[in-house]
């Protein structure tokens, strides 16, 4: 049987859900505004290296973005020296890398294999294995500074 009180539990519930659902849409509505409409593809690299943008987002923390990327690495070839102007987070989709840096001893990172770079640090991935590696890298940026520095 329903009462008045049941029909206005079940009003009052489906209020807040379609609050909820106008909430999760202006998020999702939001984040794709910050992101790009497709994935931006960096110039292929002499090497053949590429860098696949796939996404791009204004960070919580002011003056930080987050920009996630595909880096694909043939056989055989490094990235070069570089450095980041914020952290890098990644994981080995595929491959075998030497990760090579600087400032500290160099780590073998295999297929499944997460990795951190912290912020401003020289790092350089040879490709050691018999695949084209791919590494899904996530960073987070100083809003408006280059993704990628080069060093000599």
């Amino acid at each position: 049987m329903i009462t008045r009180r049941s029909l206005m539990r079940s009003s009052s519930a489906a209020t807040v859900g379609s609050l909820g659902l106008i909430a999760l849409g202006s998020s999702s509505a939001e984040a794709h505004r910050n992101s790009s409409e497709a994935p931006a593809v960096t110039p292929v690299s002499a090497d053949g290296i590429t860098r696949t943008e796939l996404q791009r987002h204004l960070s919580p923390a002011p003056g930080w973005e987050l920009v996630q990327t595909l880096v694909q690495i043939p056989r055989g070839v490094e990235s070069g020296r570089h450095s980041h102007p914020g952290v890098e987070v990644g994981y080995i989709i595929q491959g075998d890398i030497l990760m090579e840096f600087d400032d500290r001893p160099w780590q073998r990172l295999r297929t499944g294999a997460p990795f951190f770079i912290p912020h401003g640090v020289i790092h350089n991935a040879r490709n050691i294995g018999k695949v084209q590696t791919k590494m899904l890298s996530t960073y987070q940026i100083e809003h408006g500074k280059p993704l990628v520095t080069p060093h000599q």
